[in-house]
């Protein structure tokens, strides 16, 4: 099992445009396909994210993980959350609950930065993804101060997006 994460980035460096929303939604050309996040998703057999990340599909017109296990980091359970999502507090519990549950493919760890830096911390996030949008967003919520300054990177490939953006993955040591 690889935690293996993928983010959107603007080219001046935010995660997400000044109101909160995701970077990608300030590029006209998203769009999950063109982006490959649903390939991306359809290799993985569970997702990871922070409480701020969930809530919000907790009330999308469709269920975006039919058939992947989910796991959320969060202090409390959100009103009609599945009971088949697993919610804890402690990252490290929660990495436990995951592994046990795992069926030999890998997790989408879909957040933000604090949650991606909660789990580097842990040395369970192995694959650091990054789509560097051709876009210049000028605020909101960067990835690199939540990083720590010990976070080694090693390149493990790299691709042009037919959009115009750049996809970086690298590994985290």
């Amino acid at each position: 099992m690889k935690i293996r994460t993928r983010i959107c980035v603007s080219l001046d460096g935010y995660v997400t445009t000044p109101d909160g929303l995701p970077a990608q939604l300030g590029d006209p050309a998203w769009s999950p396909e063109a982006f490959g996040f649903r390939e991306f998703q359809a290799s993985c057999d569970a997702v990871l994210m922070g409480r701020t990340t969930f809530e919000p599909a907790l009330a999308a017109e469709a269920w975006p993980w039919d058939d992947l296990d989910v796991f959320v980091l969060g202090s409390r359970r959100p009103a009609n959350t599945p009971d088949h999502v697993v919610v804890e507090s402690d990252p490290a519990r929660l990495l436990e609950k995951m592994r046990g549950a795992n069926r030999g493919g890998d997790v989408h760890l879909v957040g933000g930065p604090r949650t991606i830096e909660t789990f580097r911390q842990l040395r369970a996030l192995d694959l650091l993804g990054v789509i560097v949008l051709p876009v210049l967003i000028g605020d909101g919520m960067q990835l690199t101060p939540s990083l720590g300054l010990d976070t080694r990177l090693t390149l493990e490939s790299e691709r042009s997006l037919p959009t115009g953006a750049v996809e970086i993955i690298y590994a985290c040591a």
